[in-house]
């Protein structure tokens, strides 16, 4: 009854299963068989698989396969399914890996959480503590959570469980580049950046013992790969991506509540407001152009102050100001170092390649007008927060206040 329940379901939600595959010929019939109590709607993706899966599926005339001779990775086969599904005009699909590591019974807790999460990546979410989990899972997961909060601003409990339900429209519509164990990462950033929603369900996981697992992640060089993949998210969700969000999210709204959860509301003193303003401020127009942001975010990490004021106000160096900033530094710096080359007027094209034969009246000149904007609009907030905040924290308090969270 239940299993005629769930087969309406996943055809009601138009939802069905993949299963990437490479050489599990001892989990993949029983696997197979366990989710065919669920749905038919199965799609296998046999990753150039050398041992008998080929035989083995040849017996389920009820799924649909999709195979090729050259082993290409999890990533590749996970995008010929996602491409296969939605030909099929599967909406969404589940993946689950054939390694005997995930429970078919767990099928319900994605379909059924498609009405509350629509169009929405939902995660497994496993239990990392059990018993029997590698010291390594554990780690890279943890490592991968970091990541994802780093790059997206989400926090999630498990980003490496490769049981999840993934809405097809949305990926349809990107290119992706990863084709190994990293594309699960990829993917769902990439996503997220894009609005949609990334959740969690709650699964089983079953780690069979040391000498009869198999798998086929290799420690060193898929971990490099994973690291080096981060580094690059990281990178372009500060230079591109973070930047253009505050863009697109700035109005007379986000702008009250911005000043109201950071400023008037925040217990930090008025000191600590100002300096990160002013630390903002400097790193928005230091010539570290495409790092100012991470730079930002580092210094404030250090100095323990708010990332958020930091960032924030880092983001002076959106494009509209660009030209404004370029011609103020370079000017500034016309005053310690005699421009020989270049009499620069202000216009709305003015880029750095512009005043390349001059780069070094630019960079004294960025130093010196950061500083000299950090400092005045330093003294300008330090004397409106004494004007308009009503329950200002002295330092004293603010101390006391974290020794206790000590």
């Amino acid at each position: 009854m239940a299993a005629d329940k769930y087969s309406k379901l996943f055809r009601e939600k138009k939802c069905c299963v993949i299963i990437p595959t490479y050489n599990n010929h001892q989990t993949i019939e029983q696997l197979i068989n366990d989710v065919l109590e669920y749905t038919s709607q199965v799609v296998v993706v046999n990753d150039g698989s050398t041992d008998n899966t080929k035989e083995i599926l040849s017996k389920f005339n009820q799924i649909d396969v999709v195979s090729y001779p050259k082993n290409k990775g999890k990533g590749y086969a996970l995008r010929k399914g996602f491409r296969f599904a939605w030909t099929k005009a599967y909406e969404y699909a589940i993946t689950i890996d054939s390694d005997g590591q995930h429970f078919a019974s767990d099928l319900p807790n994605f379909v059924e959480a498609i009405d509350e999460n629509p169009n929405a990546i939902i995660i497994g979410n496993r239990n990392m503590d059990q018993e029997g989990v590698p010291g390594k899972s554990s780690f890279g997961n943890r490592f991968s959570n970091f990541w994802f909060k780093l790059e997206t601003g989400i926090k999630m409990p498990d980003t490496q469980s490769g049981y999840r339900l993934y809405p097809l429209k949305p990926l349809s519509k990107m290119i992706f580049f990863t084709r190994k164990f990293e594309f699960e990462i990829e993917v769902i950033v990439r996503a997220a950046w894009k609005g949609v929603n990334v959740t969690n369900v709650p699964i089983q996981i079953y780690y069979a013992p040391k000498e009869i697992r198999v798998s086929h992640f290799r420690p060193f060089r898929d971990f490099s790969r994973v690291s080096i993949l981060n580094a690059l998210l990281v990178i372009y969700a500060f230079l591109i991506v973070k930047p253009f969000e505050f863009i697109r999210k700035l109005n007379k709204k986000s702008i009250q509540e911005f000043f109201r959860t950071q400023i008037t509301q925040n217990k930090e003193p008025n000191i600590k407001i100002t300096f990160a303003v002013m630390l903002g401020l400097f790193m928005g127009v230091a010539p570290v152009w495409g790092y100012q942001m991470l730079i930002a975010f580092a210094l404030a990490h250090m100095l323990k102050l708010n990332k958020v004021i930091v960032l924030v106000t880092s983001n002076i160096s959106i494009p509209p100001m660009i030209p404004i900033i370029i011609f103020a530094s370079f000017k500034t710096g016309g005053l310690f170092i005699e421009a020989n080359k270049l009499s620069l007027k202000y216009n709305s094209g003015i880029s750095l390649d512009l005043i390349k034969d001059n780069f070094i009246q630019y960079i004294v000149g960025s130093l010196v007008f950061g500083i000299i904007l950090a400092i005045v609009f330093g003294i300008i907030t330090y004397i409106l927060l004494l004007i308009f905040r009503k329950k200002p924290v002295l330092q004293e308090e603010y101390v006391k206040s974290f020794q206790e969270q000590s």
